[in-house]
C-alpha cells in the first residue's frame, strides 16, 4: 500500500474499510488521494464514495482515469 501523499503515476490500493470516503479530485490534498478540503475556493469537488463492506481498492492517482474515483489503469498510457 502506498500511503497518501502527492498524486502519482500508479493508484494507491488500499484495504478499506466500510464507510464514506471523499476522493480528492484537486490534486492538492495533502492526504491524497483523500479529500482535506484544499479545493475550497476551486471549481473542483472531492468524489463521494460510500464502501459498505471491506474491501480492497485501487484508487486513481494519475487523474485521468475513465472511472474515477478508481484506478483504470490509464496511468500506464500517459
Amino acid at each position: 500500500m502506498d500511503p497518501p501523499g502527492k498524486p502519482q503515476r500508479r493508484p494507491f490500493v488500499v484495504e478499506c474499510e466500510p464507510g464514506k470516503y471523499a476522493h480528492c479530485q484537486c490534486q492538492q490534498s495533502s492526504r491524497y488521494p483523500y479529500c482535506d478540503g484544499s479545493h475550497r475556493g476551486t471549481d473542483k469537488n472531492p468524489i463521494k464514495v460510500v464502501v459498505e463492506e471491506r474491501k480492497t481498492i485501487a484508487w486513481c492517482a494519475c487523474g485521468n482515469s475513465g472511472n474515477m474515483p478508481y484506478c483504470d489503469g490509464t496511468h500506464g498510457r500517459i
